[in-house]
């Protein structure tokens, strides 16, 4: 007869989030919620950990963002005018060689 290691548990990050808020609310002690959601106490510990070291990144993720935006904008905005140059040269170096410009 074979062991075969029973298969590891997965939670979704909702069902994650939600254990952690009741955890986080203090109305049951943290044993009391492991065995209503029947989930191992030191996984809840972990979650905790998790969570509450994620919490300062929520308040700071909306400069990430517009800091991304402002970045991604002036790349595009740097590439349209790379392209329009580009686009010059090429019409002028195919005006000097004598080919048709409007065959392209």
């Amino acid at each position: 007869m074979e062991y075969t290691a029973p298969m590891k548990k997965s939670y979704t990050p909702a069902f994650k989030a939600q254990v952690v808020q009741e955890l986080l609310k203090e109305t049951k002690t943290l044993t009391q919620l492991a065995t209503d959601h029947n989930v191992h106490p030191n996984v809840l510990r972990d979650w905790r950990s998790t969570a509450l070291a994620g919490l300062p990144s929520l308040f700071t993720k909306a400069d990430t963002v517009a800091s991304l935006r402002a970045t991604y904008e002036q790349q595009q905005e740097d590439l349209f005018a790379q392209i329009g140059r580009l686009t010059t040269q090429l019409t002028w170096l195919k005006k000097k060689s004598g080919l048709d410009v409007d065959k392209t």
